[in-house]
């Protein structure tokens, strides 16, 4: 949804911009090339893969623009805008999800259609639990909420349960193994509709290794508290879940006054901190999911920082 990134964030020569999801830079090579020649730009992944084409990328196509690389968590945003020193922001954008790269690295796990160790961590250097751990150690109840919630799986208990029938032989190492578990839990006449079988399976245990939701809540929070009066603030999610968190998060700091309507003059002092430019998600456009089928689930919502001293989260 590049067409409709540019739009809403419309970035200026001489902004701030920072990309909460650097990936392939793909955004973010479009975004440094409106905001030269004295903006700039700021790229945010915990992946060193991410950053290294990033740099490459950036230096060839936008050779004049101002990049600074920030390797992290956007869920620690905080911490490493403060660390970069950087005063305020005029653009934000969040792609949430596994990037391209990523899925298309078979050996990062993150693949039902391809073998490989099962990982999915999106910073593989850091010390949290893999999916293969995920699979291998938590109780069948865990495992039925987690498929269920995160992967709205209608199939959870019956996939979790065979899961722990089968790691009682042999622990489930490798995606194509777990593959095989799910496809074998799943009635014959269900795995012809709804695309692959472990589809939703795959994405409940990506979530759950990166903790993608809590983390997602805390970097938008931050991102609109570094926003700068009138800064645009972007996100594109691909699950109802991840969608639900942002509307949420939107549609709270965009409220006014709570006090009972009776009541003659404002208590609770609440004041709206941004004003939501999206009532209903944006989605990509037939010709777009057409070259790219990642973009079906697409859901873009957006929002811009007001003029306020009140700025508290």
């Amino acid at each position: 949804m590049l067409a409709e990134v540019l739009q809403q964030l419309n970035p200026k020569p001489g902004e701030i911009v920072c990309d909460c999801t650097l990936g392939g830079a793909g955004h973010t090579v479009e975004l440094a090339k409106r905001i030269v020649p004295d903006g700039l730009s700021i790229g945010i992944d915990q992946d060193d893969m991410a950053h290294e084409a990033a740099a490459a990328r950036i230096a060839k196509e936008v050779p004049t623009a101002e990049f600074l690389p920030l390797k992290g968590n956007f869920g620690d945003l905080d911490t490493l805008l403060v660390s970069a020193e950087v005063p305020g922001v005029d653009c934000f954008l969040f792609d949430i999800g596994v990037s391209s790269p990523q899925l298309d690295i078979p050996e990062r796990g993150f693949s039902y259609h391809e073998d490989a160790p099962l990982d999915m961590r999106m910073d593989p250097g850091k010390q949290t639990p893999t999916a293969q751990e995920v699979v291998n150690t938590y109780t069948e109840a865990d495992l039925t909420r987690i498929l269920r919630v995160f992967g709205d799986e209608t199939f959870a208990p019956r996939i979790a349960h065979r899961i722990v029938e089968v790691r009682k032989t042999a622990p489930i190492k490798t995606t194509l193994q777990l593959v095989e578990v799910i496809k074998a839990s799943i009635p014959a006449a269900a795995r012809r509709h709804g695309g692959h079988p472990a589809r939703k399976t795959f994405q409940a245990l990506r979530i759950e290794v990166n903790h993608e939701l809590d983390v997602l809540e805390r970097g938008l929070r931050s991102a609109i508290a570094w926003a700068n009066p009138g800064g645009r603030i972007c996100v594109i999610a691909y699950h109802s879940l991840e969608d639900r968190i942002v509307k949420h998060v939107f549609s709270e700091l965009s409220q006014g006054c709570i006090c009972p309507p009776d009541l003659p003059v404002c208590v609770c002092g609440h004041v709206p901190i941004v004003d939501v430019k999206t009532k209903k998600p944006l989605t990509a456009t037939s010709e777009e999911i057409t070259q790219n089928p990642r973009a079906r689930s697409a859901l873009m919502r957006v929002a811009v920082k007001r003029n306020t001293e009140n700025e508290r989260i």
